[in-house]
């Protein structure tokens, strides 16, 4: 995504992994000041997830991801039965820090099959490494796909609601729902965003708006009641959200208030997408 400081516009991953330590864009200190939290022991990474400075859960599988490669290489020895147990003990910790993120135990799961696959420890640390980047990588990917695909929904000089963070920062990068604006954006689409505050935790008056801002992208911040006001007075043309969990017949389960959004959407013939990997 991209951040502007001091004037210039860099590129950050919400999460990446370098030279033994994982980096985290510390969300509990946006929008006020931009700050890389560092963690070099896998268990400062398993309390970086549950302490909310990441969150969204694509960004929370990345971490975990990461957070086990960390474990790997902290092991000492080649003893391929204590390195397993190790292991499960590292992943235990990780699995209890936000259940309700699905890619937190997907990418674990994920991670439990090398180590199970794996012919000795050295090679397990390895392909960890390798296939913890290639997750996050993926999961980028997807969500780049994701705003290539979805922006073609936006027409030109379109106002858009959204709700809660579906961004870079619940991501890897790009985001869903907001990787669907972003790529409206870089098109040279004219679009204004209305973004919902989403109470309690205020991530879309904190986060969203945050991301819009450095994305140069107009947006209005509104009290999550106001969206019907908004509709009413066509002064909103379409509606895309994240989403939390697809169940297996289509229905989405996100953030508190999205079945609101998405009943004054058709009460108001109004599109509603919802944008998910």
């Amino acid at each position: 995504m991209r951040v502007k400081i001091h004037g210039k516009v860099k590129n950050f991953r919400t999460v990446w992994y370098e030279n033994g330590t994982v980096n985290l864009i510390d969300q509990r200190k946006l929008p006020y000041k931009f700050e890389i939290y560092r963690t070099r022991d896998f268990r400062d990474t398993a309390s970086a997830i549950g302490n909310m400075i990441v969150r969204g859960a694509p960004a929370i599988g990345a971490t975990a991801a990461f957070g086990m490669a960390q474990a790997a290489f902290r092991f000492k020895g080649n003893d391929m039965e204590k390195f397993k147990e190790y292991m499960k003990n590292a992943a235990d910790l990780f699995r209890k820090t936000r259940p309700t993120a699905h890619d937190l135990f997907y990418a674990i799961n994920l991670m439990d099959e090398i180590i199970e696959e794996s012919n000795s420890v050295g090679e397990a640390k390895y392909l960890l490494k390798k296939k913890s980047q290639e997750y996050a990588d993926k999961s980028a990917e997807m969500c780049k796909r994701i705003g290539k695909i979805g922006e073609k929904l936006i027409s030109n000089n379109d106002r858009i609601l959204t709700h809660c963070n579906a961004g870079a920062l619940g991501c890897v990068d790009y985001g869903t729902a907001l990787s669907v604006i972003r790529f409206a954006r870089y098109n040279n689409k004219d679009i204004f965003v209305f973004v919902d505050e989403t109470r309690p935790r205020c991530q879309g008056s904190k986060l969203t708006a945050w991301e819009l801002e450095q994305e140069g992208i107009r947006y209005r911040i509104i009290a999550d009641n106001a969206a019907g006001y908004y509709m009413q007075n066509s002064e909103i043309d379409l509606v895309i959200v994240g989403a939390d969990r697809i169940a297996i017949n289509g229905d989405i389960a996100n953030k508190i208030g999205t079945y609101e959004k998405a009943v004054l959407a058709k009460e108001n013939s109004i599109p509603f997408y919802v944008a998910a990997p």
